[in-house]
């Protein structure tokens, strides 16, 4: 007897998703097409008000460039000219933000196009291996895949420390700045990993991400509670994020290579306890940064990490109760007939009202988990 798929089992879930995903399409993808487009510039604005009018620019980043260009991405085929507007960013990638004289690609552009921050940070060059990525699985032009490989091998030779980990952030030439490894760029990286092994076999990638987790697992984990540390064990003026240990499992959980490591265990041992201290039990709001010792670090509620939450929880045997309560939690406290409201803060209060450009990756990839869920 054929198994009944969730939509058809969750109605009311399933009507719910649907409102959502037609609020994506037709109010926030839209801001992205139109206002939220410099077009002299072919790059998106970096945030819009309440009116959906840009903030007056201080800057362009890679990777806010490269966040558009795997949303667009994501959406060929499903709306139109997205295909042409990915073939925009990933112009501009090339065009504004690589560094001809020492590889790489820039942390930012002044509003005139200048080079502004000439730093290489792994955060950013984590983006444009998810973005190619997800763009070549879509056009298949040599030139997307040839852009990928040229960021994996500065990933490679630039950034690894020799330990499974990455430099954080280096300089415009390649020399230290003593960053050390941040959990949240690995994070990225390990996501970038994945996307690439998801449209290609790469036994270099695949290594890699295999020997990133277990150097996370050993020096990110804390041992009593197993939460991942935003900084390594022993860093001064350490804490966690609930919303990047969901993230984190929710990358671990979903992939067959992954699934099973030491690293995914110690993600879900703690999955309990961050949701205990992590998320306010009554109105699903998940709080930005906890120290261990249960207290609030930051208890501003940002939709990004309820939206990982809400992947995450997809994944999560019996769920079903908890998919449904986040879903409307997200739709009720964060999306709005203009858009979205970027932060609350602990009270509740709408804190920022600013919706920046580097946001809807996070509900695309958050809607994508959906609607595997409800397959």
């Amino acid at each position: 007897m054929p198994s009944v798929s969730r939509s058809a089992s969750q109605p009311e879930l399933t009507a719910l998703f649907a409102s959502v995903q037609q609020h994506f399409q037709d109010v926030i993808v839209p801001l992205w097409q139109g206002p939220g487009w410099n077009a002299d510039m072919a790059l998106p604005y970096e945030a819009l008000d309440a009116e959906h009018r840009p903030l007056p620019p201080q800057r362009y980043r890679a990777m806010a460039c490269a966040r558009q260009l795997y949303l667009f991405s994501s959406l060929i085929g499903q709306v139109p000219q997205a295909e042409e507007r990915a073939a925009a960013l990933f112009r501009s990638l090339q065009q504004h933000f690589h560094d001809a004289e020492h590889g790489g690609w820039f942390y930012s552009i002044d509003p005139q196009g200048a080079p502004l921050d000439q730093r290489k940070d792994l955060y950013t060059h984590a983006f444009i291996l998810f973005a190619c990525a997800h763009y070549w699985e879509k056009v298949r032009e040599p030139l997307v895949e040839s852009v990928l490989n040229a960021a994996l091998e500065v990933v490679a030779q630039r950034f690894a420390t020799g330990d499974g980990l990455y430099e954080a952030s280096l300089d415009r030439d390649w020399s230290s700045l003593n960053s050390g490894p941040l959990q949240n760029p690995l994070m990225h990286l390990a996501e970038a990993f994945l996307a690439i092994l998801s449209v290609r076999e790469d036994a270099a990638v695949q290594s890699a991400l295999i020997e990133l987790c277990t150097a996370m697992q050993k020096r990110f984990i804390d041992p009593q509670h197993a939460v991942l540390m935003e900084k390594p064990l022993g860093a001064v003026d350490n804490w966690f994020e609930p919303g990047h240990q969901f993230e984190w499992y929710f990358l671990l959980e979903s992939s067959p290579l992954l699934r099973g490591s030491k690293l995914h265990a110690s993600l879900d041992r703690a999955f309990t306890f961050t949701e205990q201290l992590g998320v306010d039990q009554h109105t699903g709001a998940v709080r930005a940064m906890l120290e261990l010792d249960d207290h609030p670090r930051d208890a501003t509620q940002r939709i990004w990490a309820q939206a990982e939450y809400l992947r995450a929880l997809t994944l999560r045997p019996g769920s079903e109760a908890s998919v449904q309560h986040q879903l409307q939690a997200l739709q009720q406290r964060f999306l709005h007939a203009g858009g979205w409201y970027e932060c609350r803060d602990e009270h509740g209060e709408v804190s920022r009202k600013d919706m920046p450009s580097t946001t809807p990756y996070h509900l695309a990839t958050c809607y994508r988990g959906l609607v595997e869920y409800l397959r």
